[in-house]
């Protein structure tokens, strides 16, 4: 049941998620059929769902949504922008209620006030007769109207008012984890179960008896005003491999004919049942029974029967097999598709990275015993080793627009708050990274966001004063660059004014008055902890909070985090992020005995130093100055005799800089270890991994390593004291 319920919550939480882009779609581009059916089919499949574990609170509440998106759906309710606001509210209210069943707190009522004020909305909405009333219903409509009413036709329909449902489960509906009774259980929800008879007909002997096995069939007289559509839903799980067959109130004579020439039961016996639970009276079931000998059903298809009975016409039949066969399509694909768990995927790279470790370790091996046929062994399980590597990763690699997903809505509700029209723009919804720095980027981008939109993009007054389009634009990109990704969030309003960040940064005492600072170095300064320049605090920002944890954040996934800012023209805050926390392909180096990894991504070549000039630590590279630093001085490793000094050019976005080593040892898998609390505020440094021999190599930190020196080159120098490596 755990594992059901979690299954539950996932799915539901997708369902709403397809559902709030669905309305944020309508809203867009207006309405479209496809998207508000697509709305329907949510809250109807997570109804379904909960009603299969008698989850009341959440069945009874999408129930009243679901009828109100049916009247969306056929017309007579329109959808303008308050019911859209309506709607995405119930959304959110449904997501608590999910949240509680994730919490095993079903029991509780998450918001008593807000359920009370959106069931008397909807309520409302039912509750109003519109002007233009939906068509009558006619023979052509057997799939049963709002209020169960189908039109009787003299001498051709019966005289019940309830439905007849016969279900033949699947066999295997029990392996499948599905319970039969719970399927009746929620049908009761809907109405009121006039009369049910169970067949045990398919009943083997009892040697043959398999308790995994379901045998029995259903009969059922069901009185509700609710339409055909609202009754198969309540068997969506198992309706592909279940005969399920459903006659409304006063059908016709043949198609009860044809319900009983389809069952495996005698046709006595099913007659009877029908005339015990109201379906049929004795005298129809003689009439039916008299057709059925006179004129035999012809094998046809059931949509044919239907149209020759002018039960339904030839275009209901064309649609419903062209959704059938889409259903089938659809289904085909998913199961090209399995969900994993994460903390499976989790470990499956822990793994891999414990055997790239001792595919290290072997080659060192084998390089010391000087056996070709070893060291070609080693070198073809290298290789295998490293396609294991890449494919294990690629398990864990997932869509940025999981994350881009969510900002729609929330533009959408901030610029109401603010009272600004903003457009969003995304692209590079599809560049992909790793699933856990997806789950970690929310907080951070919404922090950008919300700055973006209260601090960046002016009212609209301002805006078409100035000559800007009166609707201010945000934008949410992503891409690959140099082996990592970069995330924008760019907005067209007023920038950043540097001269009041440097005042507030004065008063505060973060830089002295005197002091020579960039443009970079100035808006770098909004990420200071409780750094805010909002003259008044709202319920957005002017706190001083959320710049300095969008900081820390990306700092701690080994990131970057920068700002480009003109005035009148707008910002954008960039963050550039390794595609993967795991493993990398690294270049090994030496300086003296220590040995570090620069992430292969990032190298560009590798340069003789000998033959240039080095003086105050720029190197003139085909005619570009280049600032560079040397490691050993860096980190105070102890001087060398003569060595022949290599710089390794490292690129990060678009700057380069240079990091001057004794040796280069080549290219090299590092599996990424923490440095653990004690070394994690060091700068310079980002991890450290095991080589083949047991020893710990430390991972650069280029990013930071990249900033420093450019600086260093801004400024002529370059600190030689260890202190270089905590920020100033």
């Amino acid at each position: 049941m755990d594992m059901a319920r979690d299954a539950l919550v996932q799915e539901a939480r997708e369902l709403l998620a397809a559902m709030e882009q669905a309305l944020m779609q309508i809203e867009a581009e207006g309405q479209d059929a496809e998207a508000i059916n697509a709305v329907f089919r949510a809250a109807h499949t997570i109804k379904g769902s909960a009603g299969l574990f008698a989850f009341e609170r959440i069945v009874s509440f999408t129930h009243i949504v679901e009828s109100v998106l049916d009247r969306v759906r056929n017309g007579s309710q329109p959808l303008d922008a308050n019911l859209l606001t309506l709607l995405l509210e119930c959304s959110d209210y449904i997501a608590m209620l999910v949240d509680a069943i994730a919490a095993r707190q079903e029991e509780q009522e998450p918001d008593a006030e807000r359920r009370a004020r959106l069931e008397a909305a909807l309520t409302a909405l039912l509750g109003v007769v519109t002007a233009t009333p939906p068509p009558p219903a006619t023979v052509a409509q057997p799939q049963g109207e709002p209020q169960g009413k189908v039109e009787v036709e003299s001498g051709e329909s019966v005289s019940s008012d309830n439905w007849h449902i016969s279900l033949r489960f699947s066999p295997d509906v029990l392996r499948s984890g599905m319970d039969p009774l719970s399927f009746l259980r929620y049908l009761g929800t809907l109405g009121h179960i006039v009369h049910i008879v169970t067949l045990p007909d398919a009943l083997p002997a009892a040697a043959e008896f398999d308790a995994e096995t379901c045998y029995l069939g259903f009969e059922i007289d069901f009185a509700s005003p609710v339409d055909r559509q609202t009754i198969e839903g309540v068997f969506e799980f198992v309706r592909d491999d279940s005969d399920i067959r459903i006659l409304p109130p006063h059908s016709k004579v043949a198609e009860y004919i044809s319900l009983i020439d389809g069952l495996p039961e005698p046709s006595g016996r099913l007659g009877e049942i029908l005339v015990k639970g109201g379906a049929l009276t004795e005298s129809e079931l003689t009439r039916v029974l008299a057709q059925q000998a006179a004129e035999p059903v012809p094998a046809k298809p059931l949509g044919a029967l239907l149209v020759e009975n002018d039960v339904v016409p030839q275009a209901v039949v064309a649609a419903a097999l062209t959704k059938q066969k889409q259903g089938e399509e659809k289904r085909a694909q998913e199961q090209k598709f399995i969900k994993v768990e994460v903390s499976k995927l989790d470990a499956l790279i822990d793994l891999v990275g414990e055997l790239v470790i001792a595919g290290a370790g072997a080659n060192v091996v084998a390089r010391r015993q000087k056996d070709v046929q070893f060291e070609e062994a080693t070198q073809a399980l290298s290789s295998l080793v490293e396609q294991i590597r890449d494919a294990a990763l690629t398990l864990r690699m997932v869509p940025i627009g999981e994350v881009f997903q969510r900002f729609p809505r929330v533009v959408r509700d901030i610029s109401r708050e603010l009272g600004k029209e903003i457009q969003l723009v995304v692209t590079g919804a599809d560049t992909e990274l790793d699933k856990s720095m997806v789950e970690k980027l929310s907080d951070p981008l919404m922090h950008i966001v919300r700055n973006a939109m209260d601090h960046g993009i002016e009212p609209t007054e301002a805006r078409t004063a100035i000559g800007k389009p009166a609707a201010g634009t945000l934008r949410l990109n992503a891409f690959h660059e140099s082996g990592c990704i970069v995330i924008e969030v760019s907005d067209d309003g007023r920038g950043l004014d540097r001269e009041r960040i440097l005042r507030k940064a004065i008063e505060r005492g973060l830089v002295q008055p005197d002091q020579q600072l960039s443009d970079s170095d100035v808006f770098r300064l909004i990420f200071e902890p409780g750094f805010s320049t909002a003259e008044t605090v709202t319920n957005l920002s002017g706190r001083g909070v959320g710049m300095d944890v969008v900081r820390k954040n990306i700092e701690a996934l080994r990131g970057e985090v920068e700002v480009l800012s003109r005035p009148a023209q707008g910002t954008t805050v960039r963050i550039r992020l390794p595609l993967t926390l795991a493993i990398i392909d690294g270049f090994q180096v030496m300086t003296g005995e220590a040995v570090f990894v620069i992430p292969l991504d990032l190298v560009i070549e590798c340069v003789d130093v000998s033959s240039h000039d080095t003086r105050h630590n720029i190197l003139k590279l085909r005619g570009e100055p280049l600032p560079f630093v040397r490691l050993r001085e860096l980190f105070e490793l102890p001087e060398a005799g003569e060595v022949r000094e290599s710089l390794v050019v490292v690129q990060y976005g678009q700057q380069r800089a240079g990091l001057v080593v004794d040796r280069l040892v080549g290219e090299f898998q590092a599996v990424i270890k923490p440095l653990g609390v004690l070394f994690s505020d060091m700068k310079g440094i980002s991890g450290s991994t095991i080589l083949g021999d047991g020893r710990v190599a430390l991972i650069l930190d280029v990013p930071h390593l990249i900033q420093r020196t450019a600086r260093a080159q801004a400024a002529q120098s370059w600190p030689r004291q260890a202190s270089a490596l905590s920020d100033r």
